[in-house]
This record gives structure tokens, C-alpha cells and sequence, in this order.
């Protein structure tokens, strides 16, 4: 196997670098749904980490919920994040699939 001159190095550098710029962008159009409480509490984010609204069962909305509410808001935003990152990654991965990287060399995700 040869290797590229550095010229052709910088060249898939620079690509690289555009479909990252463009998948970056890609990622605040991809929707995920985190939810706790068997779906009572549903937090929407992009694959970017957006929060894009809160959704809360009205059976919660009781005051002396208000500490099981606060955890299951977080529990939904932390899956919700969770699913970002998993969306994120494949996003990433489905980009560098076709790119001609050296052995070893990781795009920073």
C-alpha cells in the first residue's frame, strides 16, 4: 500500500472537515424522544443536545409529587441526551463511512 503525498492528505483533510461542518448541521434536524415514568414525563431534543420541549403527564402535577416530578424530569432529559449522543454517532459513523482515513486517525466527534 502507498501513501498518500500530502498533498492528497490535505485534500481528504479538507473534505473531512466539510462533511463534518455539514453533519454537525445535520444533527439539530434529528429528533429524539427521552422519556422516565413509563412515559409520563417525554423530553424532545435534537441529536445536538437541543431541548425542544417538556411534556408532563397531568397526573404529576400534584405538590406532594414535586420531588418524584424534579427526578423524573431529569431521568427524561438524561435519556433524551442519551439517544442524542447514540443519533450523534451514527450521523458521525454513516459520514466517515466512506472516507479513506489513515489507520487510526479519529475525527474529533
Amino acid at each position: 500500500m502507498t501513501m498518500p503525498s500530502l498533498d492528497e492528505i490535505m485534500k481528504m483533510a479538507e473534505a473531512a472537515q466539510q462533511q463534518l461542518a455539514q453533519a454537525q448541521e445535520n444533527l439539530d434536524k434529528v429528533e429524539v424522544e427521552g422519556a422516565s415514568g413509563g412515559g409520563l414525563v417525554k423530553i424532545r431534543a435534537t441529536a445536538k443536545g437541543r431541548i425542544l420541549g417538556v411534556s408532563i403527564d397531568d397526573s404529576l402535577l400534584v405538590p406532594a409529587e414535586k420531588s418524584m416530578l424534579e427526578d423524573l424530569i431529569a431521568a427524561a432529559i438524561n435519556d433524551a441526551r442519551a439517544k442524542a449522543d447514540a443519533a450523534a454517532g451514527d450521523q458521525m459513523q454513516a459520514m466517515t463511512a466512506g472516507m479513506q482515513l489513515p489507520p487510526g486517525f479519529k475525527l474529533p466527534f
